[in-house]
């Protein structure tokens, strides 16, 4: 297996290569507006470092978000379109989905929020039960202003960046007031391809379905064509 993850779902453009084993490569770069420019180069520098062509990839996954609808449809189209062109399955599962997983996996047990940055002042949130056996999404995604959450949400410790742009909403990670507990969470600010490929594989292995590859956009693209006008001749 070589498995294939993408996810641009949030400010990271993020991509991991697995073997069924573990995460053999990972390349990350921070930029809320260029996602396109630095997608392929994140794909073929994984490959580089992991030793692999591309007809040596097994299986993509892509997150579907929710994010931004431009960044977020360039992680889906660019997985869609390298699986057809090797005629390779692709997945699709929740972006805060993997940052979840990513808790799970640095020990965190009990309730969780992960709420991402969904601009206009808002969050993309997701609520989380996370026991010795996997972090289980209960409630959500949904998008809102962040102290607009229920008060239940808003008193779990949180990952992802809406503890450090809304402090006085949320929680940090290790149960602090929002912005030092974001800081001090690191890698937890933004999906990482590395825990979005490592839950696919255990999804895989366990005959557990996926979420498909519709993108979870919740609300209207910022650009929305120009409503007809009437002609001025005849």
């Amino acid at each position: 297996m070589l498995l294939l993850a993408i996810d641009t779902s949030t400010t990271a453009i993020t991509v991991a290569l697995h073997d069924g084993d573990r995460v053999v490569a990972e390349e990350t770069t921070l930029d809320a507006r260029a996602h396109a420019e630095h997608l392929a180069p994140g794909i073929e520098r994984s490959l580089s470092a992991a030793g692999a062509r591309p007809d040596d990839v097994t299986d993509i996954v892509v997150g579907i978000g929710p994010g931004p609808f431009t960044g977020l449809r360039v992680g889906i189209v660019t997985g869609r379109t390298f699986g057809f062109a090797l005629g390779l399955p692709v997945r699709g599962l929740c972006s805060l989905d993997a940052l979840g997983h990513a808790a799970w996996l640095g020990g965190h047990r009990g309730e969780l929020l992960v709420a991402t940055d969904a601009r206009r002042k808002e969050v993309y949130a997701a609520r989380y039960v996370l026991d010795d056996a996997a972090a289980a999404r209960v409630a959500g995604p949904v998008v809102d202003k962040a102290v607009s959450l229920p008060d239940e949400w808003r008193a779990m410790p949180t990952v992802g960046r809406g503890p450090l742009l809304y402090p006085e909403a949320l929680r940090g990670p290790h149960g602090t007031d929002g912005a030092d507990g974001a800081n001090r969470s690191g890698q937890l600010l933004d999906v990482s391809a590395g825990a979005l490929a490592d839950l696919a594989v255990r999804r895989l292995a366990a005959g557990t379905e996926f979420d498909g590859l519709e993108p979870l956009y919740l609300r209207r693209p910022d650009v929305s064509p120009a409503a007809p006008t009437k002609s001025t001749l005849g």
